[in-house]
Formats: structure tokens, C-alpha cells, sequence
């Protein structure tokens, strides 16, 4: 339920997020998920506790929206990498907290406390988020100029404050942003690379790994409340230390080369996980086996996990932005819930070595798209970007050379 309120949460997001603005949205978010979490804990029937997951869902799925938006059109171009990579750091923070949170309730089987202190998280951001401005190029986008060059002046210097509302000011001249024109070119070619990665982030299997990692660790030989709940969180530590180093890495390094990297440890733990499942959990078999999940999951977190919402967060223009990260999410949560629904027929199927070989081959096949197709966006201003498409899928010889 919470997977398909998700895909009903990212069809809507972009038009929230242009409506009533990226800060309002984000607000309204964080005491939207404390009253439906609250709502799971009260829960008296299974309708009751089945409409509040759907609305946590949608709740989830236009904040994966908005939030990567309003981080990276408020970021300098020096730090937006790192600073919308932190919103996975975040993320998988989360889902520690979440994990540790649940192993040490389990004893006393306390499903309503488990869902009902997700609110108290939520309820800490609200006086936080209520303090900060809206985004620049949102002001220019309903005609606030005035709040535009003040929420500049909060994170550009002095001196490019005047440029930058120029060209924010001239994108945003050129019309107002429709999906038909993300269906043309020339943000075709943008429009089909974000969804392309949005689908291949999941029908690599990350989510087939998160929701079922009980079931992987049971069947290595791992039992009870610690298989089920303590061992993924120690996974997602190892995944939040691969998204701290990303976070460094990202704006000296690049997108292409720690994507790339991590993408390339995935095919490597699919490997390693063929080869433990054809040959079995003995011996040192249950040793390997927690290695390659746990390679998959630092390979995911440093290279997916970190950089999706990078790549969503500026691969359009001003006036596309939101809308394009609203599709991609779409089909991002549509694969999830396909590999959600059919992963352990999948298993019953073929097998874990068939399953991660299948895994394994369209992880080679997102290394080829990301490396024929991914832009390299380190130190580029957000309206410079849409330069690349626009000279199909090149940067033009005069932006040749990246800041």
C-alpha cells in the first residue's frame, strides 16, 4: 500500500512543488507524515491501518519529489552534488534508525509505538522548516524578484547574484513548462535518460535486497528478531559510510566516475552472490554471502542511492524541473513495486543464482547507458546544463571545459 501511494504521491508532486512552492510543499510534507503515522499507530481495523499506509505512501512519494528540487535549485553550483547526495545520507539514516528502532520493540511485539514515532522526527522538522526562504528560480517563477535576489544572496556571492537571476530570469522567459515538451526534442534525450535511470536504480534490485533481506539472511543460516531487524541495520551502516564518501567525492570527483564505480561493485556482488547460492551456505559460504549483500549495498548507496536525485535534480530546466522529477520518480516507484511484487516468485523460480544473475546482467546494462548517455554536471550552473541536450547529448565546444 505505501509502494502505491508512493506512485500516486510523484504523479502530483511537480504540480504541487510549482504551485504553492518548494518550502510550502516540503512544510506540509513533514505534518502530513506525523498525522498519518499517528493514524497507523490508532489504526482499529485493517481498512483503517491499510488508508493510512497508502497516505504515508503518497506523502513519501511527493516529498522524493520536492525535496531533491528544493536542495538543488537553493545549492551553489560548487556544493549542489554533496548536498543533494546528503538527502540519501539522510535517507539511509532513516533506515537505521528505523531498523534499530523496530529490533528493540520486537520483543514486545509493539507494531503501534514502531509506526506511531515516526512522527516525532517529522514533528521536529516543522519549526526548522518553517524558517527557511522558498527557492530563487520558484520566486521568478511567480514573479517575486525582490525574494529571488534575497534567497540568492543567502547562498551566491554578491557578485553573481545579478547574472544568475539573468539567466534564471531568461530560462524561465521562454515559457511555462509542460510534459509534452519533455516529449520533444530537444529534452527527448533528457527526458528518456532519467526515467532510463530511474527504472534501472530498481530492476537492479536494490529494494528485492531492503525488503527482503530477512528472508536472504534466514536462508544463509542467520535466525530470529536479529536476522530479521539488527543485521539489514549493520548492512545500512556500511551503505551511509559509502554515501558519506560519495557526499565528499562528488563535486572534486564527478557524477559519471563514482556512479559508475558504484555501479560496477553491484555487478561484482551479483557475481560473488552467483557463486555462493550455486555452491551453498557451507563452509565459508556464509561469510561470502554477507559479503556480496553487503557489497551491493555499498556499491547501490555510493553510486544510485547518492546520485539519482542529482541527476533528477538537474537534468531540466526551471521550468521543467519538478514535473521531470515527478516522472522519473514515477517510473522509479513503478519498478519497485514490480520488483517488490514478483521478487520471491522470481526466487521460487530460478533460484538465488538465477535471480542475481538476472540482477547482475541489467547491472551491466546500466553501466552501459550511464556511460553512453550520463552527462558529467560537476561545477556547472543549473541553467548551463540544458546546453548539453540541447547539442544532443554533447556539451557545445565553448562549455567544453567544466568550471
Amino acid at each position: 500500500m505505501a509502494v502505491l501511494g508512493q506512485i500516486v504521491g510523484a504523479l502530483g508532486a511537480g504540480k504541487l512543488a510549482d504551485a504553492i512552492g518548494r518550502k510550502k510543499s516540503t512544510v506540509l510534507l513533514v505534518v502530513s507524515y506525523a498525522v498519518f503515522a499517528l493514524l497507523d499507530a490508532i489504526s482499529v481495523s485493517l481498512p483503517m491501518l491499510l488508508t493510512a499506509r497508502l497516505l504515508i505512501g503518497v506523502t513519501i512519494g511527493v516529498s522524493v519529489v520536492v525535496v531533491p528540487v528544493y536542495i538543488a535549485e537553493s545549492a551553489p553550483a560548487a556544493v549542489r552534488g554533496s548536498l543533494v547526495a546528503t538527502y540519501q545520507f539522510a535517507t539511509i539514516s532513516g533506515l537505521i534508525i528505523g531498523y534499530l528502532t523496530g529490533y528493540l520493540l520486537a520483543g514486545t511485539h509493539s507494531w503501534r509505538w514502531m509506526f506511531g514515532l515516526a512522527a516525532v522526527p517529522a514533528l521536529l522538522l516543522v519549526p526548522l522548516m518553517i524558517r527557511l526562504p522558498d527557492t530563487a528560480r520558484w520566486y521568478l517563477l511567480k514573479g517575486r524578484a525582490a525574494e529571488a535576489r534575497g534567497a540568492l544572496r543567502r547562498v551566491e556571492p554578491e557578485d553573481r547574484v545579478d547574472e544568475e537571476l539573468a539567466e534564471i530570469t531568461r530560462t524561465l522567459s521562454e515559457g511555462k513548462g509542460r510534459l509534452s515538451e519533455m516529449l520533444r526534442r530537444p529534452y527527448l534525450r533528457a527526458t528518456g535518460f532519467v526515467i532510463a535511470l530511474g527504472i534501472l536504480a530498481q530492476i537492479t534490485g536494490i529494494n528485492a535486497i531492503i525488503y527482503y533481506s530477512p528472508r536472504l539472511f534466514d536462508a544463509m543460516g542467520f535466525k530470529g528478531n536479529f536476522a530479521l531487524l539488527a543485521l539489514p541495520a549493520l548492512v545500512q551502516v556500511a551503505g551511509l559510510a559509502a554515501v558519506g564518501t560519495s557526499l565528499a567525492l562528488v563535486d572534486r570527483v564527478g557524477r559519471r566516475p563514482i556512479l559508475l564505480s558504484g555501479i560496477a561493485m553491484m555487478v561484482a556482488a551479483d557475481a560473488v552472490l552467483i557463486a555462493v547460492f550455486t555452491a551453498g551456505f557451507g563452509g565459508g559460504g556464509l561469510v561470502f554471502g554477507f559479503a556480496g549483500v553487503l557489497l551491493f549495498i555499498i556499491g547501490f548507496s555510493a553510486g544510485f542511492g547518492a546520485l539519482v536525485w542529482v541527476y533528477a535534480g538537474e537534468a531540466f530546466p526551471t521550468r521543467l524541473r519538478s514535473t521531470g522529477s515527478s516522472v522519473m520518480l514515477t517510473f522509479n516507484l513503478a519498478a519497485n513495486a514490480t520488483i517488490a511484487g514478483f521478487f520471491l516468485t522470481m526466487l521460487h523460480l530460478f533460484g538465488g543464482a538465477g535471480v542475481f544473475a538476472v540482477f547482475g546482467g541489467l547491472a551491466v546494462l546500466a553501466f552501459v547507458v550511464v556511460y553512453r548517455f550520463a552527462p558529467e554536471t560537476k561545477g556547472r550552473q543549473l541553467e548551463e546544463i540544458r546546453h548539453f541536450w540541447e547539442n544532443d547529448g554533447r556539451w557545445p565546444k565553448e562549455l567544453t571545459e567544466a568550471p
